[in-house]
């Protein structure tokens, strides 16, 4: 049961759809501020090794959630293994750009920006934003405004990956796991007031069953 364990002491039990929601509304943002065309939000799979679409805006929307492929292609693998953010205003002349990749997806950017999700030292995934309008050399405080929207795209893309390690845990325990889900889940939901018993009791949880 360590996987219920990580799970409970996590305080994980959030909405899977929450989650999503809430990773929309931030590629949506991100594409209005920035007045792109599109904006994205990949999920690294580390039992598959690739990215994921999790949520898209403008260009693609509706047709490109749970699309795969090798996290080892284009820019944005490249950006998830380097850990760096990549500012690219020519994509034909960057080798880093798969063409391929783009046009299986229906749309073929001419630039792009593109960032890591970064969060506990893990590499969760990448926030992209397409063809932004050139009107301008790309500044510093886009790439400062950029890391904002990726903080908060890794947060709620790590909260994602528990909601559903959580969800995966119920299907394969039994009662005793459904039970102790609903609790941290009430616990979670907590008032302010009360988060902070609620925490003692999480912990205590996990120390009773590692014991």
């Amino acid at each position: 049961m360590s996987d219920l364990r990580a799970a409970v002491a996590a305080g994980a039990l959030g909405s899977e759809q929450n989650y999503r929601e809430l990773l929309q509304a931030i590629v949506e943002c991100a594409r209005a501020i920035f007045g792109a065309k599109a904006s994205s939000i990949f999920l690294h799979d580390d039992e598959t090794d690739e990215l994921v679409f999790e949520a898209v805006a403008g260009e693609g929307a509706g047709d490109l959630i749970g699309v795969r492929f090798p996290s080892s292609s284009g820019v944005a693998g490249w950006v998830l293994v380097t850990r760096q953010p990549l500012v690219i205003e020519e994509l034909e002349q960057d080798p880093r750009f798969a063409r391929e990749v783009a046009e299986s997806t229906g749309y073929v950017p001419k630039g792009l920006m593109a960032v890591p999700l970064l969060h506990e030292e893990r590499a969760l995934g990448v926030l992209e934003v397409l063809d932004r309008p050139q009107q301008a050399a790309f500044s510093l405080k886009e790439m400062e405004l950029l890391g904002l929207f990726a903080n908060e795209a890794a947060i709620a893309l790590d909260l994602l990956q528990k909601a559903r390690l959580a969800r995966a845990v119920l299907e394969d325990e039994g009662t005793e796991a459904t039970a102790l889900a609903r609790l941290a889940q009430r616990l979670s939901d907590a008032e302010p007031e009360q988060q902070e018993a609620a925490e003692r009791l999480i912990r205590a949880i996990n120390d009773f069953l590692s014991s």
